[in-house]
């Protein structure tokens, strides 16, 4: 049993439940203290649910329109798919704020004032989670009309990109994207209900390998345009719905490829890469394929193998699986992170499952 690579570090993807920004990054800093490099707000408000926000800021752009019908609501959201109604020719369609710089300038203000108050610690981030933009899209465009829509929409988060950017010293941002829609494209199965589209691809029946050179191809030209002097990451995930993947992988070798795709297009620096963990995947054949992972020299990997169900025991059980195939890779250290956010789950578990972050750290090192 070997005790290499080290285990250094915890990684936050991004929702967290808390009432508000403020109270979300207290918990964080109070639990977890030094262990987390940055800090997400927690996706408070409109953004609990991920990306549901977004349909209305897609139905509100001239040329767009809601299909026909009674709304079809979850979580106070519509989720009736919206289409290109040709009022606008789609060269012309332009997006209005999308509410992401937005959010991120608000909360940018509690984190200062928490650092100034010596609750956040001096060097520590405020980290920015941004979807790409196929997600948003996928779940409310219909499916002829992703591709008619796609620039525009990515013209748009690149201006949300460039607010933050403005809005928040390079030295204390981090900006982490979401790949999540794209792993639903790449094993082909439904994401809630939206069935896989490959409308950005020529030709039926697309192989996982051509799947994820063209997914990987986009994500890159999205990372392009997060400035170089920013903190950047990304986050790579088979969806959160009730505390469920869409589907469980196999094994890491759909991840395993996406990363290698993503750090060999990516040409800025990569700071950390996040992937997820199975509860009920504590064996070699799992983690197998990370050991032919070709990452940035200044990348950090996090595992996202924390669970609440089974604490230190568990979370000991994954890293011990996972250290052989991470030395392969010649990793010399990894950082720890739940497969997800955690916002979706009870309030009251936050606090106990960032110290149990802090508790598997100090176990693995012991």
């Amino acid at each position: 049993m070997t005790s290499l690579p080290a285990v250094r570090g915890a990684h936050l993807v991004g929702s967290i439940n808390q009432p508000t920004a403020a109270d979300t990054l207290r918990i964080v800093a109070e639990n977890l203290g030094t262990h987390a490099a940055r800090i997400p707000d927690g996706e408070v408000g409109e953004r609990f649910h991920w990306i549901l926000f977004q349909g209305a800021r897609i139905e509100a752009t001239p040329g767009l329109s809601r299909v026909p019908g009674e709304p079809f609501m979850i979580a106070g959201f519509d989720l009736r798919k919206i289409r290109f109604d040709g009022s606008v020719p789609a060269a012309e369609l332009t997006f209005g704020p999308l509410g992401y710089a937005e959010a991120a300038l608000a909360s940018y203000q509690n984190f200062k004032a928490l650092r100034e108050a010596g609750t956040i610690a001096e060097g520590t981030r405020f980290q920015v989670a941004l979807p790409t933009p196929m997600a948003p899209l996928s779940s409310y465009l219909n499916d002829a009309d992703q591709g008619l829509v796609y620039p525009a929409y990515a013209a748009a988060m690149e201006r949300e990109i460039a607010q933050i950017a403005a809005g928040i010293p390079a030295t204390d941002l981090a900006i982490q994207i979401d790949l999540a829609v794209e792993f639903s494209h790449i094993e082909q199965v439904c994401a809630g209900a939206n069935i896989p589209e490959f409308w950005y691809m020529d030709g039926a029946n697309p192989t996982p390998a051509r799947i994820i050179d063209a997914v990987s191809t986009m994500a890159a030209a999205f990372a392009s345009v997060i400035p170089a002097d920013v903190q950047f990451g990304i986050h790579l995930c088979y969806g959160d719905v009730a505390e469920k993947h869409f589907v469980e992988p196999a094994d890491a070798a759909n991840l395993t490829a996406v990363a290698n795709a993503l750090s060999a297009k990516i040409t800025r620096p990569i700071e950390f890469v996040h992937l997820p963990v199975p509860i009920e995947r504590h064996d070699s054949a799992y983690f197998a394929p990370l050991a032919s992972l070709t990452l940035h020299p200044e990348t950090r990997l996090f595992l996202g193998l924390v669970h609440h169900e089974d604490g230190v025991d568990g979370a000991a059980k994954r890293i011990a699986a996972a250290r052989p195939a991470l030395a392969g890779a010649g990793l010399e250290s990894f950082g720890i992170a739940t497969e997800c956010g955690f916002g979706r789950g009870p309030a009251e578990r936050t606090a106990p499952l960032l110290r149990l972050h802090a508790e598997i750290i100090e176990a693995a090192n012991a």
